[in-house]
């Protein structure tokens, strides 16, 4: 019995493989219809891969859209770095290209100061508070031939002089100052030369004050001012500034100009400090004497 059972089920797996070879083959030949089992399979496997396919696509492009947004946002990182750098670099050479034009007018300044000896230097210091408008620090001394009360001129006119010079450095008092020994014998410009005294800078008006004029010379706007050269520190015909007013002292025996500066004093970078000669202070002295 046991034998019966044993073959009876070998005979029915032997049916089953041939009945499955049999589907397969029929399955797989060219045919135009389905029968209603395979159709019946794969409607619900298409309907089960659309219903899965939704959810599954979903998160798919929600990840990959994650990954396009972390990899948006490494890349306007670098663009925002670059973007510094340009910016950055931008105002460099812009510094740079105002640094080079300054330069090149200081040198093309000491053509006309030939009968003079010119020392370049550069502003290293300047105090931000109190002292901004009296003194700044150039990167010249002593050792460069540097010395007290020498001239110190930008590339646009006169700014100061030198009050205290060190071996490697020293400080140079500016034209703004308040310090009332800080005096430039000055000439205003015009049919009728008129001399007077820078002495004394108006902080709210930002202008220097050229006073000791006579009363009756007649000074026009807009009329010139340069260094006359007397008062043996200064050379002769350094451009100081233009005369914007003009105003009776109150004793009315003088008259005072307001001068319009040719330097920006706020913002000096280069300077020159010049050296007289002893055969242009002599040439200077004659002319004074004839005048």
């Amino acid at each position: 019995m046991p034998q019966f059972f044993f073959n009876k089920k070998l005979i029915l797996l032997l049916v089953s493989i041939i009945l499955l070879v049999a589907l397969i083959g029929f399955s797989m030949r060219d045919r135009d219809k389905l029968t209603w089992p395979e159709q019946f399979i794969q409607d619900t496997t298409g309907w089960a891969q659309n219903v899965f396919n939704k959810p599954v696509s979903a998160v798919t492009r929600f990840v990959e859209n994650l990954g396009d947004l972390q990899h948006t946002y490494d890349e306007n990182k670098k663009l925002k770095a670059r973007l510094d750098e340009y910016v950055q670099l931008k105002t460099e050479v812009q510094e740079l290209s105002e640094e080079n034009e300054d330069l090149r007018k200081t040198l093309d300044k000491k053509d006309s100061l030939r009968e003079y000896e010119s020392i370049q230097a550069t502003v290293i210091g300047r105090d931000p508070d109190q002292m901004w408008h009296e003194l700044i620090r150039i990167n010249k001394g002593k050792l460069q031939g540097v010395e007290k009360n020498m001239a110190v001129i930008t590339a646009d006119g006169l700014i100061g002089k030198v009050k205290t010079p060190g071996q490697f450095s020293s400080t140079v008092e500016l034209l703004t100052s308040v310090d009332t020994t800080n005096r430039v014998s000055a000439i205003v410009q015009g049919d009728d030369k008129a001399y007077g005294i820078i002495e004394g800078f108006d902080e709210e008006k930002g202008l220097l004050m050229l006073k000791r004029i006579p009363y009756d010379k007649k000074i026009k706007k807009n009329s010139y001012v340069i260094t006359s050269g007397y008062g043996g520190i200064f050379p002769r015909g350094l451009p100081i500034g233009k005369v914007v007013d003009v105003k009776i002292d109150q004793n009315g025996l003088n008259q005072t100009a307001y001068v319009q500066p040719s330097t920006d004093f706020y913002d000096i970078n280069n300077v020159m400090v010049l050296e007289r000669k002893v055969a242009g202070k002599e040439a200077e002295i004659q002319d004074e004497g004839q005048e």
